[in-house]
């Protein structure tokens, strides 16, 4: 067993709530792996499961029952509500909400603001009775203030562009961006980031 990956004992500043009880519907216990690090003001409530070297910034809130896998980081002043499943080695960036019911697969990245719904008609018993986040592929990545509505699902290794709202569903591999965000190509055509910066720095 290597040094990363041997048992230890979680990293807990002051003021970090862990087991946090559950208003909404009775729950077992925190279960939370080895190796975590929460920063202060991180409240993580009874009923989920966390997995390994879990990392949390500071203010964040992970509800009731949900389901976190091995290598998840989630920032500063982000919520991730109750009944989600994030896969292993997910990023969530700061000031983020990922809402009710939601699935982010492995190697995703949220970057900061991205918020999720999960209502179609807020104040709806019938729409409340089928509330439901996006679904987020394996290794997609989500830029800077992306929303993203009910039911979407976002493909595998797609790549959605700062601002947009995202409507309907993205296909895997594809880079679309936009309110409301229309897939606009591959991400194999993406230019380089070499030539994305030497232009960048030309029209200054």
């Amino acid at each position: 067993m290597t040094e990363r990956h041997q048992p230890r004992e979680p990293a807990v500043d002051t003021g970090v709530l862990v087991g946090y009880p559950s208003a909404r519907v009775q729950t077992a216990a925190l279960d939370l792996a080895p190796g975590a690090r929460l920063r202060s003001g991180t409240v993580l409530y009874a009923g989920s499961r966390i997995g390994e070297r879990f990392s949390s910034g500071h203010h964040v809130v992970v509800r009731e029952q949900c389901v976190l896998g091995d290598d998840v980081s989630v920032w500063s002043n982000t919520v991730i509500d109750y009944g989600c499943r994030i896969g292993d080695r997910v990023k969530v960036h700061a000031n983020c909400y990922v809402a009710q019911y939601s699935q982010i697969e492995q190697d995703a990245f949220l970057a900061p603001g991205v918020s999720f719904a999960n209502d179609l008609y807020p104040g709806s018993a019938e729409s409340a009775a089928r509330m439901a986040g996006p679904v987020i592929g394996a290794g997609a990545q989500l830029g800077v203030n992306v929303t993203v509505l009910p039911f979407v699902r976002i493909g595998a290794g797609a790549l959605i562009g700062a601002g947009s709202v995202v409507t309907r569903d993205v296909p895997a591999g594809a880079v679309a961006y936009g309110n409301p965000a229309v897939v606009r190509c591959r991400v194999e055509d993406l230019p380089t980031v070499e030539g994305r910066a030497q232009r960048a720095g030309s029209a200054v």
